[in-house]
């Protein structure tokens, strides 16, 4: 397995080997000691989630206020655009995001620590995803971030996509700044 490091701290894309012949391939998608080992994943996964979504769909950017997850991220079919986007307002890269293609050919996964924001946009017809996370699923902790906040000028590779109602009423980075770091007027 390959271990590629981002821009962002604790943020990787994970290549796991892949065998392949005419048959087809197999691949580990996750063994908790290589996992530890090779890319310092020491958190426990405590769910796992799959997601189906349609062409130029983009979910998110979602993150839990509180009890924040982290979280390993495969597409199992099709191909997405990923996003993770840190949000600690005391990091020195605030406000920074990672974009990464992930696909089922590609069979790369991304690793999100604690403490980031994660969207990511579909570039085929359709695409399912898997991921495992640190933490459970607390629906009055959601938090989400808008997806085409100025701050963030996050370049997606969709202009127009089709968002939920909810993911289209995120508020922007401000919501993480403490109030002596707002512009003053």
């Amino acid at each position: 397995m390959n271990i590629l490091n981002t821009s962002l701290p604790g943020v990787l894309i994970i290549e796991p080997r892949v065998f392949s012949d005419e048959r087809g391939f197999f691949k580990e998608t996750f063994s908790q000691e290589r996992y530890r080992e090779k890319a310092g994943i020491t958190q426990p996964f405590v769910q796992d989630n799959y997601s189906r979504s349609g062409h130029h769909v983009l979910r998110g950017l979602h993150f839990q206020r509180t009890r924040p997850q982290g979280k390993l991220i495969s597409v199992t079919r099709g191909t997405i655009f990923d996003v993770a986007v840190d949000i600690k307002p005391e990091s020195e890269t605030f406000g920074r995001y990672v974009g990464v293609e992930l696909s089922e050919s590609n069979h790369r996964q991304l690793w999100l620590p604690p403490g980031y924001a994660h969207g990511f946009c579909v570039l085929s017809e359709e695409a399912d995803l898997s991921y495992k996370c640190t933490d459970y699923y607390h629906p009055d902790d959601e938090g989400g971030l808008a997806w085409n906040c100025p701050r963030l000028a996050i370049a997606w590779p969709v202009p127009q996509p089709l968002l939920s109602p909810k993911d289209s009423r995120h508020p922007g980075l401000e919501q993480f700044q403490r109030p002596s770091q707002q512009e003053r007027p």
